[in-house]
């Protein structure tokens, strides 16, 4: 029988979840009609190159935080002295 430790669990639980919340036609259908509207009625390739950096540049800030929590989620999650174990066992004798 296949083990799995309570993180793969969790993992999967939560991939699983996610997968089937991203499959909704609804996540899809979030375009904003107004900035579609605005793009395709626009022919000046400047405003669209700018708007897509604006895009862009909207990004890093949930971004950052999300990979700010991360690593800090991650350096708490290390124990002091701690050390890293393999799957092999260190006692085996040849």
């Amino acid at each position: 029988m296949l083990k799995l430790n309570r993180q793969r669990v969790v993992f999967l639980v939560v991939l699983a979840a996610a997968l089937m919340l991203l499959n909704t036609p609804e996540v899809f259908a979030q375009g904003c009609s107004m900035c579609k509207a605005v793009l395709t009625s626009s022919t000046n390739g400047r405003f669209i190159r700018n708007f897509n950096i604006g895009v862009l540049v909207l990004l890093i800030p949930p971004v950052s935080i999300f990979c700010s929590i991360f690593i800090v989620l991650k350096r708490h999650n290390k124990e002091p002295g701690a050390v890293a174990t393999g799957s092999h066992n260190s006692t085996h004798e040849d």
